[in-house]
């Protein structure tokens, strides 16, 4: 056994594509010794395979596209602290659901290995880039402009424009693009297979916003732009025309999957299935296919005659002395159309159909289509119009959360939680993650408590909120909150309150728990980061206790446990190590030779405790104990014949 190095937060100078990686995992072949991407050998991987390339291809290209990219995967600046006081409150303490603070890129990369391919749904309502919204491309990473051509693999020119807007600040859709398209790639990570994104976007940069999603998403992958009304009345500064709507675009995970499904049928809709007979509920349809693209021509298969016994209205595929009277799929103007059932089909359920002669005197098919045991459902409209989804409505939603009214209610333009109760109803079931990283007043995790009292469920959410300061004179800072972080907390608490008081034998979760990123304590100067074992020649490190518990949050957080999984003390002779998904995490620097006594026989005799990594933070353990505690590992008794991995970090 040797001692692994590891640094959490790799120098920019190391930092590797992931799509590269994905590559070079998959497709070794095609790189050279030197790892020179060899582009013949993918050729013939794809000639191989009998697909065809695109004689025809556009691509979206913005001025910090390539900045983009590296922003993707640059590792966080940050580290992860655990709001202790707040998550030990009764109601949050065995909490599922999540509030994040700080910059959801930043966010977004601590997640990643924990929460890779573990989210159902996303929902996201970014900043609009109006021009009277506030967007502008704010960024702290700090690089030369040789720097970043190098990492960025451009010129200096491009480099020195991509850094004039960088530093400055912008609002061009360029610098839209480039905030946006980190945060997108690395959201799709976090989505399942069956995963979808939901998008809200208005007028001006849903252009953008769709090619930018066909690239990172693939354009395959889109299922749908709905078009939400979201002010009925028009907005009165809209110059020409009063606009009404704005757009939803909604992307899967991964093409073909089963990702979204179908909502109940309304009231109305139920009142079709008028008739009954020993099976149930049932509406007749007819077997005729009325849709006119579809006929004779391009769907021969389903063209063929059916028979009907005119005593019964009973229809065979064969004729007969009984079954004598033809029926064709002919259209309103008597031309050839197509059945919706193949003859396969007419034989397995040939008893729901029935012939029928209608007013003009043609013998018509008709088939039973019954109400099934799980309720009549339709697929979901593109078009949402609903009341309950605009903007005035999200407004009285927060005002009766905060029980305020008018100019009074603290965050402008809310989401109402009816439009994202309509994406939750479409996309996720009963115990799915929901993630939103643009919380803004916290109407998704509103959303999804309420949802889940109508259906008894356990939806989880996920919320991030950066702390941006409320502007002086608003509603917000008036109502004395310092930042839209606080407002989003205040208002998961209160509307936990109203929907317990209003459903007071709910037993789900109702709380929350909060964790944010902090500066990495870590780091000596602006240009300088501790690498792993560079300090161990030096006295111990003295962490304050917030120090101490975030190196371990973000530990297990890189490591793959999600923020909510319990984390076990475990005593080794007086000295504290932490327990969490079987790997031990030493940070302390009092541990002694009788700890590390305990700890073998702790790994020997105790049949629960099998970890299979231990990690320790290299500058609390000097040269001399890492090669006892090395040593040790290696040559002790070893009767549980576990596979332990030694890591040391920083």
């Amino acid at each position: 056994m040797t001692i692994k190095e590891e640094t959490l937060h790799s120098n920019i100078e190391t930092v590797n594509s992931k799509q590269l990686a994905v590559l070079k995992k998959h497709f070794p072949q095609c790189f050279d010794k030197s790892g020179n991407f060899i582009q013949e050998k993918m050729l013939e991987v794809v000639n191989a395979n009998e697909v065809e390339l695109s004689k025809e291809s556009y691509t979206l290209n913005w001025l910090g596209k390539s900045y983009a990219r590296l922003l993707t995967n640059l590792p966080p600046k940050t580290l992860i602290n655990e709001d202790v006081a707040h998550n030990q409150l009764e109601q949050n303490k065995d909490s599922k659901n999540l509030l994040i603070k700080g910059d959801n890129l930043e966010v977004l990369k601590h997640m990643v290995n924990a929460y890779s391919e573990k989210v159902k749904m996303i929902y996201i309502d970014p900043p609009y880039n109006t021009g009277s919204d506030g967007f502008v491309y704010n960024d702290d990473r700090k690089f030369t402009k040789e720097q970043l051509a190098d990492l960025a693999g451009i010129d200096l020119e491009e480099a020195g424009r991509i850094l004039e807007f960088t530093d400055k600040g912008s609002s061009s859709h360029s610098a839209w693009l480039t905030f946006m398209y980190p945060r997108l790639y690395i959201a799709r990570e976090l989505l399942q297979d069956d995963g979808v994104i939901f998008i809200s976007i208005d007028d001006n940069e849903v252009y953008q916003l769709k090619l930018l999603c066909d690239e990172v998403f693939g354009e395959t992958n889109f299922l749908s732009q709905f078009v939400v009304q979201t002010n009925p009345r028009g907005r009165s500064l809209d110059p020409y025309v009063a606009k009404t709507f704005e757009y939803i675009l909604c992307y899967s995970k991964v093409f073909g999957s089963d990702c979204l499904f179908p909502i109940p049928k309304s009231e109305k809709a139920l009142k079709e299935y008028n008739k009954k007979d020993s099976k149930g509920l049932y509406r007749l349809l007819e077997l005729r296919n009325r849709n006119p693209v579809f006929n004779r021509d391009n769907r021969p298969n389903l063209y063929y005659p059916l028979f009907i016994d005119p005593e019964t209205n009973a229809v065979s595929i064969e004729k007969s002395d009984r079954f004598n009277i033809q029926a064709l799929p002919l259209n309103s103007k008597n031309e050839d159309g197509c059945w919706t059932w193949g003859k396969d089909k007419v034989l397995a359920e040939n008893a729901l159909l029935f012939g029928k002669k209608v007013s003009t005197g043609v013998w018509r098919v008709y088939r039973k289509d019954y109400i099934p045991e799980s309720g009549a459902t339709t697929k979901e409209k593109t078009l949402w119009v609903e009341t309950n989804l605009n903007h005035e409505n999200g407004k009285e939603e927060v005002g009766k959360v905060f029980n305020v009214s008018g100019n009074k209610i603290p965050f402008d333009f809310p989401k109402s939680i009816e439009l994202i109760k309509k994406c939750i109803q479409i996309s996720t079931k009963e115990d799915e993650l929901i993630l939103d990283f643009f919380a803004g007043s916290g109407s998704t995790g509103h959303a999804v408590m309420d949802i889940n009292t109508r259906d008894n469920a356990n939806r989880k959410f996920i919320t991030v909120q950066i702390p941006e300061n409320t502007k002086e004179g608003s509603n917000g800072k008036k109502a004395g909150y310092n930042n839209i972080f606080e407002i989003t907390k205040a208002r998961l608490e209160k509307s936990a309150e109203k929907i317990l008081e209003e459903h007071p034998d709910f037993q789900g979760d109702l709380g929350f728990k909060i964790f944010e990123t902090v500066e990495d304590f870590r780091v000596e100067d602006d240009d300088q980061e501790l690498s792993l074992m560079t300090m161990t020649m030096f006295d111990d490190v003295m962490l304050t206790d917030d120090q101490y518990y975030t190196i371990l949050t973000t530990w297990r957080l890189y490591d793959g446990s999600e923020l909510t999984t319990p984390v076990q003390d475990i005593d080794l002779d007086s000295y504290t190590a932490h327990l969490c998904d079987n790997r031990l995490y030493m940070i302390a620097s009092d541990f002694s030779s009788d700890a590390l006594k305990a700890l073998l026989s702790r790994l020997d005799t105790d049949k629960e405790f099998s970890p299979n990594k231990i990690v320790f933070f290299g500058k609390n353990f000097d040269s001399v104990k890492q090669m006892e505690l090395n040593e040790a590992l290696k040559s002790y008794a070893n009767k549980k014949s576990l596979e332990i991995d030694l890591v040391g970090r920083n």
